[in-house]
């Protein structure tokens, strides 16, 4: 069993990852790092079952194929516990991919995909669980996460849904530099085909609403990043 973490976050989110691909496990574990979340990886299916049981996770990252006790095996035995799972696997099959989801997994990734993509899907889940805060406090702005309320020192700001999505985007990964193509996958969808510049729109829009053109830089030929200080 591995631990890894990075980032800092106001609650932590702790995802384990059963894949027993020792290259694609260390993929999966950057990627997720880089965001702030604490992640154990898991190579095979039986001692999955044990460590979802015995340890409250956000999440589970669950490959189909595992020596032993196969994806479809875990996610029967781990049900009780109620943790929400997202497959991972080169099946390609739709058959395999039904059966994941009549089987309580909450998505279903085909192998290989793009670290952007993975991300916006654990973003979805994470907020479709209520796993994630419900309140998310950055200075003086305050958002509520299940009023879809956003104050500042105390008094309400309108933003659009967008705007919303994108500020508790930021304020999710504050001082973690972000580019475009994630917020767009983040935020508009990992399927979004319009262009960057929708981002820099509402990124203006928010350093407008809530004085944050000091704090809410951009990074040359990158994107940008929310900072703490």
């Amino acid at each position: 069993m591995i631990k890894c973490s990075a980032g800092k976050r106001d609650t932590v989110v702790e995802i384990l990852i059963v894949e027993d691909d020792p290259n694609i496990a260390r993929t999966i574990e950057v990627t997720i790092s880089l965001v702030g979340y604490e992640c154990r990886i898991c190579g095979d299916g039986a001692a999955a079952v044990q460590e979802v049981l015995e340890h409250d996770y956000d999440l589970v990252l669950l490959d189909v194929m595992l020596p032993g006790m196969d994806g479809f095996e875990v996610i029967q035995k781990i049900q009780s516990k109620g943790t929400p799972v997202i497959f991972l696997t080169a099946l390609q099959d739709v058959t395999d991919k039904v059966k994941g989801l009549r089987l309580g997994a909450e998505d279903y990734i085909v192998k290989p995909f793009e670290a952007v993509e993975l991300l916006a899907r654990i973003e979805v889940v994470l907020r479709r669980s209520h796993k994630g805060r419900v309140q998310i406090v950055y200075d003086d702005i305050t958002i509520d996460m299940d009023r879809h309320l956003v104050t500042k020192a105390g008094e309400p700001v309108a933003l659009t849904p967008k705007e919303f999505s994108l500020l508790a985007f930021f304020m999710e990964n504050v001082d973690v530099a972000v580019t475009r193509e994630r917020l767009l996958a983040a935020v508009w969808g990992y399927e979004f085909q319009g262009e960057s510049r929708t981002v820099d729109i509402h990124v203006q829009q928010l350093r407008k609403k809530l004085d944050l053109s000091r704090r809410l830089i951009t990074i040359p030929k990158l994107g940008y990043r929310l900072e703490s200080r």
